[in-house]
Order: C-alpha cells, then structure tokens, then sequence
C-alpha cells in the first residue's frame, strides 16, 4: 500500500488523529496518554506541532502520527490494519526524531516513551528496538459513591480555585520545587488551562498563611474522552506540594475537595497517575480510598 507521509498542519490533523486512536486502540486504553485532552494542551505548543508527522494512505485517510513533545520524548500510534513492519517505521522516525531534539537542547537525560505494561506487543517492540525499561507510573482509581470526608487543613491554610493565567508564574514556581525539575513552563501551564474541558473550579490550590501557593491539585473532566469511553470519569492530577510544606496533609484535603467537586458533576470514578517511585503521593492516594488499576511503562532510548 503506498503511503503519504507530511507534518502537522493544523486542528484538523488533531481531528483525524483522535478518529485514529478511536480505531487503534481499545475502549480500556482510549484514556491512555496522550489522551484527548493531552494532545489539546501538547498541540498548542509550536515546538511539538513542528515535530508531529502523519501519514495517510492514498485514500486520504490517516494511518499513523508520531510526534516528540517539549522534553524530547516520542510517542506514536498506527492502524492496526497496517501491520508492523509500519508501526516499525513510525517508531523509528520518531526515535531519530526524538534523539536530534535532545540533542538541540544539550539534554543530559535520553528520550523516553511510556506504555502500558499489559500491552505486551508494544513492550516486545520497545524492547527489540533498543529501548530499555525504567521505573513507570501507577494508575489509581476512587469510586465515588463512597463516602468522601471533607478536607482537614492546617491552621491559616486555605483552599481556592486557581487563578490562571494570573497565577501562573506562580504555580509554575511551585511545580518546579515540588517536582525538583525546570520542564514546566507558564507556556504549559497555560496549555493545561486553554482546553476546551478546562473548569476553573476545578483547578485548586492550597495557600499557607503567608500568602503563599503551597500546593495544587488539577481537577478535569474530559466529557468527550468519557462519550468515547462510556464511562463517567475525572482525573485529581497533576496534584503536588511545595517542599517546605510537605507531611501536613495538604495533598490528601485537596483530594478530598477535588473528588468531592467531581462528584456533585456527576462523575462516578476518580483518576490519579503517579510515578512508582513517588512513595509519598501514593500513601497520599490509599488514605484517599484510590486503589492500583494499572501500571505504565517507562522506556528510554539507550544513548544521546
């Protein structure tokens, strides 16, 4: 079959690119990222459009993308139909792609990809192509027809919605210290809140006594992921505390104000990723009442 490949040309493309992963993945991973929402925010920055290729067959119709985000990490998806010399391919472009990102930007750490640890085709070509696997992320979900407590804070702290694009520099600064990286940017952070499934009441920070942002937690509903999914689901991440605050109990009150807001939306299963090594957060997300549903991959290209 002979094929046409060009890069990113617009919000068409991301169009054509959800109808893709509608048919290439199953319903349990239609939320696997990048999700819906995902390449919304991913798509508005310049420096990943530039870097997203998609393929069509001769029919005009979309069969595969590929694109390496702001941290030079890939991520691709391919029709099953196309076999797997294609899906080969795709990963290949994006692997060389990714590398040369990397090393434009005088990174020190190699280019990743992340994939379900179920997905065992996937892990098999990950692997066979030089990829080596590295602690991952855990995926939690909270029923929420249980009982949710009210948050319990400490004396002077206080719970609000975000203030955006206002806030920004701020939350960014915070994201930074909790997370001990620089990759966030007020350019993401507005990227996070420019979706269309954006709710400010949703995006809730923790503020100390002096004024301060002392931790955050990002409430969504992705209702076109859940019409595609049938399900009734919300996310309580990207959810952290800023180090000087930390072990008061700031993460598990947001939790409990965020599930707490998705529930009076109707929503009926709360969703929380982190990373495995996070030992803090997931003692945060069982006291919450969040059990493990699944756990991600993580798998890094061998050199620079």
């Amino acid at each position: 079959m002979s094929i046409e490949s060009r890069f990113y040309q617009g919000d068409a493309d991301r169009k054509a690119i959800i109808q893709l992963i509608t048919r290439a993945r199953p319903t349990e991973r239609l939320a696997e990222y990048p999700g819906l929402i995902d390449l919304q925010e991913l798509f508005s920055l310049p420096e990943v459009r530039r870097r997203t290729r998609l393929w069509f067959d001769l029919a005009g119709r979309l069969v595969g993308y590929a694109f390496v985000d702001e941290l030079s990490n890939l991520y691709f998806e391919a029709d099953p139909l196309m076999g797997s010399a294609f899906e080969e391919s795709l990963l290949d472009w994006a692997a060389t792609e990714a590398l040369q990102a990397a090393q434009e930007r005088l990174q020190s750490d190699p280019p990743g990809i992340s994939c379900r640890s179920d997905n065992l085709q996937r892990v098999a070509l990950l692997e066979r192509r030089g990829f080596h696997r590295q602690p991952g992320a855990l995926h939690l979900v909270r029923p929420l027809d249980q009982p949710i407590p009210g948050p319990v804070l400490p004396p002077g702290f206080t719970i609000y919605p975000s203030r955006g694009a206002a806030e920004a520099e701020a939350w960014v600064a915070l994201h930074r210290l909790a997370h001990g990286t620089q990759y966030m940017t007020v350019e993401r952070r507005l990227s996070i809140i420019g979706v269309d499934d954006y709710d400010p009441a949703l995006d809730l920070v923790a503020v100390a006594p002096d004024g301060r942002l002392a931790a955050y937690c990002v409430g969504t509903i992705s209702h076109s992921e859940n019409a595609l999914t049938g399900r009734k689901d919300g996310y309580t991440d990207p959810l952290a505390t800023h180090p000087e605050f930390q072990r008061r109990g700031l993460c598990l009150a947001l939790l409990y104000a965020t599930m707490r807001l998705l529930q009076e939306r109707g929503v009926e299963t709360a969703r929380l990723s982190t990373s495995r090594e996070n030992q803090a957060m997931q003692r945060a997300a069982a006291a919450a009442g969040f059990e493990l549903e699944a756990e991600t991959y993580w798998f890094e290209l061998a050199t620079l």
